[in-house]
Parts: C-alpha cells; sequence; structure tokens
C-alpha cells in the first residue's frame, strides 16, 4: 500500500530527531518486498524557508492549508523550541482532526509538549521528556494519569516519544506503517542500539 508522510517543518525544528526515520521512509530500503517507500512531503505554515536547530534550511513542500492527509497517511511532528508558541496552532488543530479520524500521528520531544498545551493528551497513553516538565510548561495537561514512563508510547494511532529517544520513534512509527516485516525492524533496532555488527548480518540478510 502506498502511504504519503506529511512532516511538519519550521523554525528551531530539532532535524537530528527524525533522521532516522526519514531516511528510512524515503529509502524503503528495508520495506517488504513490493512495498514502495514512503513519500515523504514537508508542511510549513507558509511557503517561507525554514532553518532547522541543525542549521538547515528547508524550503516547505507545501502549506498547511494544502495539506489534504487521508487516512492511509501519517502526520510526524519533530521537536523544537517553540512548541507552546501560537504558531504551532493551526498544525495543532491538525494533529486533532488526525486523532478524531484515526490518522497516524507521530510526536517526538518539544511536539509532545505541543499536544499536551492543545488538551490532546489528557484521556490517552502517551510519553513525554519529563512528567514534571510537561506539567509545569503545559497548564491545560491533566494526562498525568496516561503519563508512561517510557522512551515511545503507541496507543492506537498516536505515537509520542522522548526526545532522546530517535531509534525508538523511528521503530514505532515503521511498525505502525506496517512497512518493515517484525524481524528486520528487530534487527535494525538492535543494530544501531548496539553497535553489534552481528545485527547487520541479520539485517542484510
Amino acid at each position: 500500500m502506498d502511504n504519503t508522510v506529511y512532516l511538519y517543518v519550521f523554525d528551531t525544528m530539532a532535524d537530528w530527531e527524525i533522521g532516522y526515520l526519514t531516511a528510512e521512509l524515503n529509502s524503503g530500503r528495508y520495506y517488504k518486498q513490493g512495498q514502495p517507500a514512503s513519500k515523504i512531503i514537508t508542511v510549513g505554515i507558509d511557503k517561507t524557508p525554514v532553518t532547522t536547530m541543525g542549521g538547515l534550511s528547508i524550503l516547505p513542500d507545501i502549506t498547511l492549508d494544502e495539506c489534504s492527509i487521508t487516512s492511509t497517511d501519517a502526520l510526524i511532528l519533530p521537536g523544537g523550541n517553540t512548541w507552546t508558541e501560537a504558531i504551532h496552532e493551526p498544525i495543532l488543530e491538525l494533529a486533532r482532526r488526525c486523532m478524531q479520524e484515526d490518522i497516524l500521528v507521530a510526536a517526538i520531544c518539544g511536539a509532545t509538549m505541543g499536544l499536551a498545551q492543545a488538551g490532546l493528551l489528557n484521556s490517552r497513553p502517551h510519553t513525554s521528556n519529563d512528567l514534571e516538565y510537561l506539567k509545569m510548561i503545559c497548564h491545560p495537561y491533566t494526562g498525568e494519569e496516561f503519563y508512561m514512563k517510557q522512551s515511545a508510547v503507541t496507543d492506537g494511532k498516536l505515537i509520542t516519544a522522548s526526545g532522546i529517544a530517535p531509534l525508538e520513534f523511528t521503530v514505532h512509527v515503521l511498525k505502525a506503517l506496517d512497512v518493515v516485516d517484525s524481524d528486520r525492524l528487530k534487527a535494525w533496532y538492535s543494530l544501531y542500539k548496539t553497535q553489534d555488527a552481528k545485527y547487520f548480518y541479520e539485517l542484510m540478510g
């Protein structure tokens, strides 16, 4: 099945947090046989180039108003320094609609704070960088009982992850998209996590 992944891009976005994920989505190098690579479309508030935290300049493919996401697609929300600011309210409204329509939403690091600020984590399992910090920064947040102290959490079509868990974030997203066989995905994660060469041969095999 073809799928399109919409990647939200903005000034200060933490480019390394989604680096593993975008590489595997775009290349499809470990995808199931016959499964085409995912199409990544970058989405910005407007068509103005953005500068990532790593200093890379990205010209969004489309504006948020042009985003026509469907049930087979996914919305990826990277971390960044500005997620509690009003500028992100439009993308958070899109995330709300996606969650209501059972479209995959995956948020890492600061993006989880954006979801919390919008009240989208009050009633479903999730994680973030730290519970106490989340409570301190996001005053509308009341989802403490649903907070899980894990690197990444999948709850249906919602994925949340800590900013220091880009590998786990990638695994959860690829698993949710069902594009990589489970044994190969396990070998991929084990290789990058342990740096043990045996997992390279498992992955290539």
